[in-house]
């Protein structure tokens, strides 16, 4: 991966995970209903921590919650979440880790309802990414009113730690929302990435 002479959002400083995770994935739409569960479940154990705490232990949430492989969480049994909170190589927050389980389930469900998660989610936007164009971080907000309008949605369907900050957050990195910064290579890339017509619904 080339990382130089490039301009980039800030956040990701010189960080090569971060970086890579800048260049790759954050900001690009995701219509894959199990690589969506997987970024909602870090995201929820992101909740109070930086992201970068997350990435740096993805690969061992990966190890621990069967590939983020929803359909088995969601049989979970109460010995299995036992184990999961004694696993110091992922975040041992015993609400987060019965979360897990609950998200799973209320993400079948939707499924169930609307045919594919990605369906569900994507129609509060009408499945098109809303192409931000700030100038600085300082003008990214933490949550808007539809990161409210989706986060109490999610909670009346069950899911638990998804507050509008949450759910802006993810949102910012499946896509919904472009929020690369307009000096940053990647911001004009995946605006020309949502300009190209998608056959995914």
């Amino acid at each position: 991966m080339d990382t130089t002479n490039k301009k980039r959002c800030s956040w990701c400083g010189d960080n090569p995970l971060y970086i890579k995770y800048h260049d790759e994935e954050w900001g690009v739409p995701l219509y894959n209903d199990s690589k969506i569960f997987e970024l909602l479940l870090l995201e929820t154990f992101q909740a109070g921590l930086s992201w970068i705490t997350i990435l740096k232990k993805r690969e061992n949430f990966r190890q621990e919650f069967n590939n983020f492989d929803y359909i088995k969480i969601s049989k979970y049994s109460h010995e299995k979440l036992k184990k999961l909170k004694l696993k110091r190589r992922i975040i041992c927050n015993t609400l987060k880790i019965k979360a897990a389980k609950t998200n799973a389930i209320a993400f079948i469900n939707i499924q169930k309802e609307f045919g594919s998660f990605s369906k569900y989610i994507w129609s509060f936007v009408d499945y098109k990414t809303i192409q931000n164009n700030f100038i600085t971080e300082s003008q990214i907000p933490t949550n808007t009113k539809l990161s409210y309008k989706i986060s109490k949605d999610l909670k009346n369907r069950g899911f638990k730690f998804v507050g509008k900050t949450i759910v802006y957050a993810f949102m910012q990195a499946m896509g919904i929302v472009n929020d690369h910064t307009i000096n940053c290579f990647r911001n004009e890339e995946i605006a020309i990435l949502n300009s190209k017509n998608r056959d995914d619904f």
